[in-house]
């Protein structure tokens, strides 16, 4: 995946640091909390809410399980349409076969619409490495880039940042990319926007080369959709002559009446709007009208190894509202950074180590940064139980990731306790009459110790439930 995210610390460090960071809690705080509260506001619009989800939830599914079918079909589409289809197993490939592209074109430059996927393989950095300069025109990418920093959030990448920053950047950077910040500029976001407006023209008019991701990939007709906020991603899906499209494969849809569902799930849950002020649909190439060059990039990058666990391939149905991320606990006090990926939060912490592997100490952290608190698939509109995974996911930590010899141990233990009544009711008993005398947290030793000081015992009831019960429900009338 990206390689700006490489090198960084597991989860607890990144995070140790991040929390103690009070002015990105601050920020943190009042946008994911703004944005909750339309989304939630949104939703309750729509009475067939649960059914949409459900069709949602089915859709991808039913998508997920004939992939290969509808992937070869899209395929299909887009050639005859007059676009190129180009396959890539991982981020290398995928970014070698781009800067192709572009230098068979002659250029040094091109203008990107903002794509998750561009991200995950780090194809601006790759695009560098081979003199090719990558422009972010989203708005918020556009401020990522401009601060030399990282995103930190899946639909807002610069949540982190305040106006007051945000304006000190532009102030700072916009000259040495291109058009400067006005003098003067304040912080107001009419005048930030309109800063960003003249910066970004000058290159939209310029490029021959575009690159973007998609929402969606229809298999039907080989259309790709784009849905967005700004209308620089339109600008850039049609004033270049050459667009390269690198899409996830998981992103196929089979026809236009699935896309509808969509289009009602993802901007209310992403935005918390009725519908999207930008949709752009583009099949393959039309005389005199839009780019007269199209390629598709069909991205593997670890989603056939993820479809093949039957748990953790419900993280494939994702599209990217970032819902989960604004309820999350962990994410409002953590931060994006803290997760080391394109992909933070609830989602980012089922994703990335499927995608990745367990392998590095970063990715066999990340199924451990939640709480386990439901809230983030509560709001996913495509019902995916992130809980469900993250769990499968910890198992797979401890089977295969040294280090956890000790969890390992207690997890079997419990596992026989639990399969013997009678042990089992013993050891509580004994626990019950010897409850004075617990201390107030494990006192355990080694990297464990991390674990105990931060959580308190339960305090034990005067009785086991087995014995309550037994007692009080044995005649059936209570």
């Amino acid at each position: 995946m990206s390689g700006a995210y490489l090198g960084m610390p597991a989860f607890p460090e990144a995070a140790k640091t991040s929390t103690k960071n009070e002015q990105l809690r601050a920020n943190l705080t009042h946008a994911t909390h703004t944005i909750r509260d339309k989304r939630a506001a949104a939703v309750g619009e729509l009475d067939d809410w649960a059914q949409l989800r459900q069709a949602g939830k089915e859709i991808k599914d039913n998508t997920l399980a004939r992939l290969d079918h509808y992937l070869l079909q899209a395929e299909a589409a887009v050639q005859a349409a007059g676009g190129t289809v180009h396959w890539a197993t991982d981020a290398a490939e995928a970014n070698r076969i781009v800067a192709d592209l572009v230098h068979a074109k002659g250029e040094s430059e091109v203008v990107k619409v903002k794509s998750m996927a561009t991200q995950e393989i780090g194809l601006n950095e790759a695009l560098a490495a081979e003199g090719i300069t990558a422009y972010e025109t989203d708005l918020a990418e556009l401020i990522v880039q401009l601060g030399d920093d990282l995103p930190s959030h899946i639909l807002v990448p610069a949540i982190h940042k305040n106006r007051g920053e945000i304006r000190d950047i532009f102030a700072e950077a916009m000259g040495r990319w291109g058009r400067p910040a006005p003098d003067g500029l304040t912080d107001r976001p009419a005048d930030l926007a309109e800063a960003a407006r003249l910066h970004l023209r000058e290159k939209f008019l310029r490029a021959k080369v575009a690159v973007s991701g998609a929402n969606f990939l229809i298999a039907e007709t080989g259309t790709l959709v784009v849905v967005e906020s700004e209308g620089n991603g339109r600008m850039c899906l049609t004033l270049p002559e050459t667009l390269i499209s690198v899409v996830g494969i998981e992103k196929v849809i089979p026809t236009w009446r699935d896309l509808e569902v969509f289009l009602q799930l993802l901007p209310r849950s992403s935005t918390a709007e009725r519908m999207n002020p930008y949709t752009s649909t583009w099949t393959g190439t039309t005389d005199r009208d839009g780019p007269q060059e199209f390629h598709l990039v069909l991205l593997d990058n670890g989603r056939t190894a993820t479809l093949a666990d039957e748990v953790g391939r419900q993280a494939l149905r994702c599209i990217r509202c970032s819902a989960c991320l604004n309820v999350c606990p962990v994410y409002e006090r953590a931060g994006g950074h803290a997760y080391g990926s394109p992909y933070p939060g609830p989602i980012g912490a089922i994703l990335t180590p499927q995608l990745r592997g367990l392998q590095s100490e970063l990715e066999a952290s990340l199924p451990y940064a939640s709480t386990l608190c439901g809230a983030c698939y509560e709001v996913c509109p495509v019902a995916i139980d992130i809980p469900e995974v993250l769990v499968h996911l910890r198992e797979q930590v401890a089977e295969q990731v040294e280090g956890h010899r000790v969890e390992r141990a207690a997890m079997k233990a419990a596992t026989w306790l639990l399969d013997h009544p009678a042990a089992l009711t013993a050891a509580e008993r004994a626990a019950t009459r010897t409850r004075a005398l617990h201390p107030k947290r494990l006192p355990l030793p080694g990297p464990a110790k991390a674990w105990s000081d931060t959580r308190d015992l339960p305090a034990l009831p005067a009785e086991p439930f087995r014995d309550w019960w037994k007692k009080n429900r044995k005649d059936g009338s209570r």
